[in-house]
């Protein structure tokens, strides 16, 4: 039973009792043998991350799954009619097809930086309120923009065809190919959902340098055309060995070169360590950053 001593004493610890003042956790690794555990029991949450995302824009519908493949189609267009008009003739439905299967790549990659970047920022109420790695929260906008990606592969399996382009097991090569773009993306779209968290103005910044790396990457020509004198610049773009390992196995029709393949393997392997390892070191402070 209380007594009015007891009531005093508590009325004056308010002013004079030590209190506890609770920190945020010191940026820094956790265990990683845990977290990737965690990562992979919750891949769950990620597949509903990608899915709300896509519903929202409108990709259950008839429509909104004919914008998810048209938008890209007209944009390959128009730089198709760029090319002729900047060469003076048509290079033909050959180059048509490189064109459209390297811009629905790279759109794989754009696509996720440009949803990831806002990955975290976005999700401060799903932040602030629920535990879980937050490593999910960019992988699922990479799951977005593979969910959009995969529509355009029926459009050009299409063209591949109208151009008379070679068919056979080469073709399997692709697979590979199209994993590492999306383990690169993985780790590109972690490294700019957290630099996102400190700068807000890095969105803004990324629309513009998106549309520089189209024109510096072998999408408007192949990757053999390129000058032998620019090749050291070009080789400082993640994306050339991946695409030129693409017009390698589509247009000629043959297996990539080990070259490019080593190449674009050791920027996605690089991109996802640097990129990953930044994110976790990173996210214990993004509550407070929010």
């Amino acid at each position: 039973m209380s007594t009015v001593a007891d009531h005093r004493r508590v009325r004056d610890d308010e002013f004079t009792a030590e209190h506890h003042v609770y920190e945020p956790h010191r940026v820094g690794l956790p265990p990683l043998g845990p977290y990737v555990r965690e990562l992979w029991r919750r891949r769950h949450f990620a597949f509903e991350l990608a899915r709300t995302d896509l519903r929202a824009q409108h990709f259950n519908t008839v429509f909104g799954q004919l914008w998810l493949v048209i938008n890209p189609l007209l944009l390959a267009l128009v730089l198709f009619l760029l090319v002729t008009i900047v060469r003076g003739g048509s290079r033909g439905t050959e180059f048509l097809a490189h064109l459209m299967l390297a811009l629905f790549a790279f759109r794989l990659v754009s696509v996720s930086m440009n949803q990831g970047a806002k990955s975290v920022v976005g999700g401060g109420r799903l932040i602030l309120n629920t535990a879980f790695p937050r490593t999910l929260l960019p992988l699922s906008s990479v799951l977005t923009a593979f969910m959009r990606f995969l529509p355009t592969l029926v459009i050009y399996v299409v063209m591949h065809a109208i151009a008379g382009l070679p068919i056979g097991l080469h073709l399997l090569w692709a697979i590979p190919v199209f994993a590492i773009l999306l383990v690169f993306a993985s780790g590109a779209t972690m490294l700019v959902a957290t630099v996102q968290v400190y700068f807000r103005d890095l969105s803004n910044f990324l629309t513009y340098f998106l549309r520089i790396w189209v024109y510096a990457s072998p999408v408007l020509y192949y990757a053999h055309e390129v000058p032998e004198r620019f090749k050291p610049i070009m080789a400082a773009n993640p994306l050339y060995p991946m695409l030129g390992s693409l017009s390698e196995i589509v247009n000629e029709g043959q297996t990539p070169s080990p070259g490019f393949l080593a190449g674009g393997l050791a920027w996605a392997v690089g991109a996802l360590v640097v990129g990953g390892i930044f994110f976790v070191s990173r996210e214990r402070e993004f509550a407070v950053r929010l």
